[in-house]
């Protein structure tokens, strides 16, 4: 596992994931409307970006420019230190906003490790289970970004992919997909008009019993739990991309 890959997944995957859970708990939209507030973010030889709360919306933007608060990281293995909570960050602008980062943002991130890392009998409530795998469905697809782009594996696979658009969903909840171009991977979370090939999960727990490794991806395609069409060679690698993103969510 490289440290580098891990800062990119944790700032653009697991943060990132601020964005749905704003979007799909009442809870966590009501604690950030009227805030306007943007958290930057820069890791040296790592990623930068923003996380912008904005009117009960959450986005993450490339860039640091125009944040209120900054927090730097001295390396990659400090800034997941930030996110495992062995690390404390110390920001370098807006001391009058760390109100804002020890309050409304520590109980976001909380509230995202809970439905990333649910008690089993959290998962028993199906407004729970579904709002969790929605979260988790969309933080996977940005994971499988970040490896492609990043780890050595997953750009050695990220290099058989060719130009076009992997569409990724679940049956009767979230889709999204995978932008390939030049072998550099983007994910874009919403419907895709024209797939090049597709990865279908039959239904929510399927989905789900996949991400949480209880089932093999093979033994889903062989069942018909997952299904697969269009160019399928690039939904194979896209799967070996896939196989790599729960080590470094583990």
């Amino acid at each position: 596992m490289d440290e580098r890959t891990l800062a990119f997944i944790n700032l653009h995957a697991v943060l990132g994931g601020l964005a749905k859970l704003c979007e799909l708990d009442g809870g966590c939209h009501r604690l950030i409307a009227g805030k306007k507030i943007a958290i930057g973010i820069t890791v040296k030889g790592g990623p930068e970006g923003t996380i912008r709360f904005e009117n009960g919306v959450c986005t993450v933007t490339p860039g640091v420019d125009k944040c209120d608060i900054k927090l730097p990281f001295g390396s990659c293995k400090k800034f997941n230190g930030l996110i495992d909570g062995t690390v404390t960050p110390i920001p370098s602008k807006g001391f009058t906003k760390i109100p804002f980062l020890l309050g409304e943002f520590t109980k976001l991130t909380d509230k995202l490790t809970e439905y990333l890392r649910p008690e089993p009998e959290k998962l028993e409530d199906e407004q729970f289970f579904t709002v969790s795998t929605t979260i988790m469905f969309h933080l996977i697809l940005d994971a499988i970004v970040q490896i492609g782009n990043e780890d050595k594996v997953g750009r050695a696979s990220a290099s058989y992919i060719v130009n076009g658009d992997v569409r990724m969903a679940i049956q009767g909840g979230p889709e999204g997909y995978i932008h390939a171009r030049d072998h550099v991977l983007t994910a874009v979370h919403s419907p895709c008009e024209h797939p090049t090939s597709m990865m279908v999960f039959a239904s929510m727990r399927d989905a789900r019993d996949l991400f949480d490794g209880k089932v093999n991806g093979v033994v889903c395609v062989g069942s018909g739990k997952v299904r697969m069409g269009g160019m399928i060679s690039m939904v194979d690698n896209v799967n070996r991309i896939l196989d790599r993103v729960s080590m470094y969510l583990a």
